[in-house]
Formats: structure tokens, C-alpha cells, sequence
């Protein structure tokens, strides 16, 4: 059993607490892992705040993280101790109808128990105080030392910088892929991207790579229209500036309406008018951002008789395991950015400010490092 420094969210709504918690050693087909660094991601805020209807108190949020394989369980071949790795939320066990599928990326191996907070065997691995503490997204980030399933685990490149390619682990690799691997964005296109977060700015990076001709970025806060711009924007709105709804005005702006648009905010007006904005006869809005629990989007019928599709994304579509190390590889060649969503980097004890900068809307990432 490891000692170690997590923070452990005790109940929802109160900030998180530094604690020294127990971490058992991998059971069969489990890794554990030292987390070098781990950045902070709108989800762990969602869980934090009470919302999430899978939320399990008291638990060690966490799921952007990187480090170093510590120990293995019985029966872990892809992985061995000293390996570099990224923890992964969306499992890929190759084994399932799921992952035989090459239409979809979500394993459901291990959904079940992942979802309840505890490992396969329906234990967790972390106590604190005496008291067990659950697992988070079966990744559970915000700990010196966690354990994961060998199934939830990437092994990358060892020269990679570790307080960079976290981000790999959750918001880059889900914005990127829902332009290049969901939406399928076709060069010369036009597209509406909603939400300037660190989602957003990578879905316009992927539309960018993907050779689309005009990229407008939409957020209320005017203070990201200047990032947007370098990740690839060809130009910005705000809604606020027009009395017209934002879906109208693009439809003005782009001839008939966008080529593909994508909802980064988890907000379902949003998501209405990202579809709306679409051209009629091909426009393919992609519904990015998690709305909160018991919520519907509704549009009328007659959007989708006239040839526009909607369409949803989980981490970007990748098949999570083969996946995450090329992503590694493009950054390390320089194909993709990660470096630049990068705006803060704080000792990890100060997890609290961590989650105020996002809050704030100060931050696009931030990373803590042990």
C-alpha cells in the first residue's frame, strides 16, 4: 500500500481537500500509475458541483492526467513498470462488439462499475481516514498514485513532456477528433464552432488541419476571440451583437448556412441553433459539450427532412488505446498543438485555484504537477 498526497472531494459543492489517502497495489489486469501531472476539466467541475446523476461521494475526481507505471497486477501484458502512459476515461478492451465496431470508440467493457465508481471487481482502491473513496471516470487523476484498469491505459512516447500531453488525456483529443473523425470536415468547408474553450479552440485546430476555408468561433466572452484567432479562426461573433437569433445571422453570413457546426458548451439552445445555422441539404452539426442530467434538445422535424444531420462525439471518436499514442506523436512532430492551451501550471496543492481560474473563464488549462 502506497501513502500519498490526493485531493479528495468529500461531498459535492465544497472545494476539494488535500489528504493523505492509501493507495492499494493493482489487483489482476490493473496498473497502478504515478500521475505527474493532471489538468482540470469542466467534468470534474460538473461532478463537483452535484449535477451528475453518476456523481459518488466521497471520491478522487480526475481525468487529464499523465505518468509513470509504478506497479502491474497479474495478467498485464501491454504495459510494465517504468513505462510512460496516459490513463484513459473511454476504455479500449478489443474485445467487446463495441470496439470490433470501427463506427464507435465507446467500450463498454467496464462501463458498468466505472460508472458506480469502483474497479471491475466492484472494490475501490483508495481509502482516506479510514473510509473508502471512489474512483472517478476509472481514472481518478487527483492522486499522487492511482489505479486504473489495464484497458484504461496508453503507453506513449517516453520523451514526451508530461505536464503538456495530460491534455491528451480528455479536451484537446475530444475537440480535434470531433472535427477530423466525427464531423469528417472536408477542406474548402465553412464552420461555426460554439464555445471558445480549450474544446472549442481544438475542434477550430481541427478544422483548421482538415483544410476548411472559413472557421467563425461564437462565444459571448469577446476576451477569447484573439485565441481563437491563432488556433485558427477566420473570424469571430458574439450573439450579443445582433438582434437576430445567432442562427440567422450565420445563415446571412455564410450564404445559406455553415457546412458543419459544433455545440463545445453542453448548453441545448445552443445546440439547437448550431443546427440550425447548417446548410440545408448537407450541413452536419456535431454535439460536443455534456448538457446537465435530465435535459432535451428539441428542434422542429423539418430541419433534419431538409438534409441537415446531427450527430454526437465522445472523446473525439478514438479508439482510445490505439489512438492516444499517434496523438502524442503528431504534437511531438508538431502537427497539433497542445503547448498553447496551456495557460497556467500550478503546484498541485493549489487544485481550489485551479478550478476558480476555470470558473472565472481565466484559463484554458490548467496543469498541476506533483
Amino acid at each position: 500500500v502506497i501513502k500519498c498526497k490526493a485531493a479528495v472531494a468529500w461531498e459535492a459543492g465544497k472545494p476539494l481537500s488535500i489528504e493523505e489517502v492509501e493507495v492499494a497495489p493493482p489487483k489482476a489486469h490493473e496498473v497502478r500509475i504515478k500521475i505527474v501531472a493532471t489538468a482540470v476539466c469542466h467534468t470534474d467541475a460538473y461532478t463537483l458541483s452535484g449535477a451528475d446523476p453518476e456523481g459518488c461521494f466521497p471520491v478522487i475526481l480526475g481525468h487529464e492526467g499523465a505518468g509513470i507505471v509504478e506497479s502491474v497486477g497479474e495478467g498485464v501484458t501491454k504495459v510494465k513498470k517504468g513505462d510512460t502512459v496516459i490513463p484513459l476515461y473511454i476504455p479500449q478492451c478489443g474485445e467487446c462488439k463495441f470496439c470490433k465496431n470501427p463506427k464507435t470508440n465507446l467500450c463498454q467493457k467496464i462501463r458498468v462499475t466505472q460508472g458506480k465508481g469502483v474497479m471491475p471487481d466492484g472494490t475501490s482502491r483508495f481509502t482516506c481516514k479510514g473510509k473508502q473513496i471512489y474512483h472517478f471516470m476509472g481514472t481518478s487523476t487527483f492522486s499522487e498514485y492511482t489505479v486504473v484498469a489495464d484497458i484504461s491505459v496508453a503507453k506513449i512516447d517516453t520523451a514526451a513532456p508530461l505536464d503538456k500531453v495530460c491534455l491528451l488525456g480528455c479536451g484537446i483529443s475530444t475537440g480535434y477528433g470531433a472535427a477530423v473523425n466525427t464531423a469528417k470536415v472536408e477542406p474548402g468547408s465553412t464552420c461555426a464552432v460554439f464555445g471558445l474553450g480549450g474544446v472549442g479552440l481544438a475542434v477550430i485546430m481541427g478544422c483548421k488541419i482538415a483544410g476548411a476555408s472559413r472557421i467563425i468561433g461564437i462565444d459571448l466572452n469577446k476576451d477569447k476571440y484573439a485565441k481563437a484567432k491563432e488556433f485558427g479562426a477566420t473570424e469571430c461573433i458574439s450573439p450579443q451583437d445582433s438582434k437576430k437569433p445567432i442562427q440567422e445571422v450565420l445563415v446571412e453570413m455564410t450564404d445559406g448556412g455553415v457546412d458543419y457546426s459544433f455545440e463545445c458548451i453542453g448548453n441545448v439552445g445552443v445546440m439547437r441553433a448550431a443546427l440550425e445555422a447548417c446548410h440545408k441539404g448537407w450541413g452536419v452539426s456535431v454535439i460536443v459539450g455534456v448538457a446537465a442530467a435530465g435535459q432535451e434538445i428539441s428542434t422542429r422535424p423539418f430541419q433534419l427532412v431538409t438534409g441537415r444531420t446531427w450527430k454526437g462525439t465522445a472523446f473525439g471518436g478514438w479508439k482510445s488505446v490505439d489512438s492516444v499514442p499517434k496523438l502524442v506523436t503528431e504534437y511531438m512532430s508538431k502537427k497539433i498543438k497542445v503547448d498553447e492551451f496551456v495557460t497556467h501550471t500550478l503546484p498541485f496543492d493549489k487544485i481550489n485555484e485551479a478550478f476558480e481560474l476555470m470558473h472565472s473563464g481565466k484559463s484554458i488549462r490548467t496543469v498541476l504537477k506533483f
